[in-house]
């Protein structure tokens, strides 16, 4: 069973003091028989006067995920969030998938109101669905049984999609993932979902982390995205098309949704400048005595929007205003004076 150490930190630098500064954390690895929590801390830091961390109360959502909330009302300008945990993680049970095709398509079909799967069959604004069907009536085959047409989704998005950091952004609708066939974990997640839930197989979105057991795979050194199909006579099945993988005991789960907005890891509001910037880093080592470890990675800013040279409200505005006219009139001023003395020069020397 292999054993990692994980470590998420997040920074926020803002580029003037904010204060109300109120958050949601989704950074809780979920607990079930493939994955054991032995350790796990999350605390936040601050620049602010006040420097003890404030209290983060939690709770279980919809679906399930443990939510963490906590509000910083003190000014600051930088904030951290570092999550620090060690977990262990077992291989998975794969399907068995005896039953005959007919008989889990039925087994679907029976489930679509059902309250635990309704959310997860619902399809999402995507103005390209007729196009995506076209392409589903060469890649589906109804007499193959659920798992195989599964597969063959997740497969088919990993070999025609592009992995392109910095081609998307986590506001990217998967309308533009479609027609742009580039993106990263969350886009190809995103187009995924899309076609497994038009072929009638219920699946949701997976936030978490992929460890380093390997070089080749994408999705380290940040957080990770990737689906759970559904599965008849089994449940929920990991499939990661980034990787182009069934997901085992290198994944571990942080929170399962309908979106990336159901499962985001941080975000929040707060009163002040809009300008800021925020940087993400994970660390995953595994911890087998026999097994190396990965290497450190830096913190990274993965958004930014550029800093102003000095914060400018709407008073220091209108007060740059009038420097600027009081400027203007001085110049204009100095220039008459310069004429009007040439002009006297020239009076002087034609007397």
């Amino acid at each position: 069973m292999p054993s990692y150490s994980l470590k998420h930190i997040t920074r926020y630098t803002y580029a003037s003091e904010v204060i109300d500064c109120a958050n949601q954390l989704m950074l809780y690895p979920l607990q079930d028989e493939r994955l054991k929590v032995t350790r796990h801390e999350v605390c936040v830091s601050h620049d602010s006067h006040h420097r003890q961390p404030p209290p983060i109360a939690t709770y279980t959502d919809c679906f399930g995920n443990t939510v963490g909330v906590f509000t910083l009302l003190q000014p600051h300008t930088v904030m951290v969030i570092e999550s620090d945990a060690e977990l262990t993680t077992s291989p998975i049970l794969f399907p068995m998938d005896e039953e005959p095709a007919d008989k889990q398509w039925d087994d679907l079909r029976s489930r679509q109101h059902d309250p635990s799967i309704i959310d997860f069959l619902v399809q999402e604004d995507f103005p390209s669905l007729p196009e995506l069907r076209a392409t589903l009536t060469q890649l589906l085959n109804k007499n193959e049984k659920p798992l195989k047409n599964a597969l063959v989704l997740s497969e088919y998005v990993h070999a025609h999609f592009e992995y392109k950091p910095g081609a998307t952004n986590v506001e990217t609708p998967a309308e533009e993932i479609w027609k742009l066939k580039a993106g990263v974990c969350q886009d190809f997640a995103h187009i995924l979902l899309v076609m497994l839930r038009e072929a009638g197989i219920p699946a949701r979105y997976v936030s978490g982390y992929v460890c380093p057991q390997k070089e080749e795979v994408r999705g380290t050194g940040a957080t990770h995205a990737w689906v759970e199909a559904y599965i008849p006579f089994y449940g929920w099945l990991g499939l990661d098309p980034t990787n182009n993988c069934i997901v085992n005991d290198g994944h571990i789960r942080m929170a399962i949704g309908r979106n990336f907005h159901d499962c985001t890891p941080v975000k929040g509001t707060y009163k002040g400048l809009g300008t800021h910037k925020l940087g993400v880093s994970v660390h995953i080592e595994n911890t087998e005595a026999e097994a190396p470890q990965a290497p450190t990675i830096a913190l990274a800013p993965l958004y930014a929007v550029p800093d102003p040279e000095s914060p400018v409200n709407s008073y220091h505005r209108h007060r740059e205003l009038q420097h600027e006219q009081q400027r203007q009139h001085l110049q204009q001023q100095q220039q008459q004076q310069l004429v009007l003395h040439q002009e006297q020069q020239q009076q002087q020397q034609q007397q």
